[in-house]
């Protein structure tokens, strides 16, 4: 049976440009606050942290065999942490570029991703991940953000905190055209809003749409 992807793999995968292996989405902070975004919800949907409306507790220190998440897990539960969901993204943003090769790598070793490694100008290192055509995992998480806001679906909450990752993150112009944007945006609001694990989860994606990274009122 395949291994599913982790909420970090899918959003790296999504922000990865088909044609290139280069990434795409928003610059500045937004892919990094996004990737920390995505390790923290993974770590609440594994059962290591809890929340509540103000703070955020390690539950459950045992690792998970993920080493981005497994970092992650460490941070959290380091003297002097964060206390609340809203202080942890920053923290775990400080490590997101160690965390995306980390994910790299590991899309990489299971054959999702492949790496090509040129020089610019004979100089400049340019490194690319290209998507392997033929793994169904380069496409899925597309394919089920379609599916969830084009035919009005219920989201798990997996892809209830993709889908507000993704926006946050600017991917949306990347999966979805102009005109579906504009058709989905009640229920694009809706699904954003759903409380799939708790309150202060909920409260930290909008943090991440609101706090510095910027959306349009389309929600891309």
């Amino acid at each position: 049976m395949t291994e599913p992807l982790t909420l970090a793999e899918e959003i790296v995968l999504l922000a990865l440009d088909d044609e290139t292996g280069r990434p795409v989405g928003r610059g500045g902070m937004a892919p990094d606050r996004a990737l920390a975004g995505a390790l923290l919800m993974q770590l609440a949907l594994a059962g290591r942290v809890d929340t509540d409306r103000d703070r955020l507790f390690v539950v459950d220190t045992s690792p998970l065999g993920d080493a981005a998440l497994d970092t992650a897990l460490a941070r959290l539960g380091a003297p002097g942490a964060p206390a609340d969901a809203r202080g942890a993204i920053p923290l775990l943003a400080r490590d997101a570029p160690s965390a995306r090769a980390a994910i790299l790598d590991r899309l990489v070793a299971r054959g999702i991703l492949r790496r090509v490694e040129d020089r610019v100008l004979w100089i400049l290192p340019d490194r690319r991940h290209p998507k392997a055509p033929d793994r169904p995992e380069v496409t899925e998480a597309r394919a089920r953000l379609r599916t969830l806001l084009l035919e009005g679906e219920i989201p798990t909450p997996h892809d209830a905190l993709l889908l507000g990752l993704a926006r946050a993150a600017g991917l949306l112009p990347l999966i979805f055209s102009a005109e579906e944007l504009d058709s989905v945006q009640p229920w694009l609001g809706v699904v954003t809003r759903i409380e799939s694990l708790n309150r202060s989860l909920a409260v930290a994606v909008a943090d991440l749409r609101g706090a510095g990274l910027g959306t349009s009122q389309r929600g891309d």
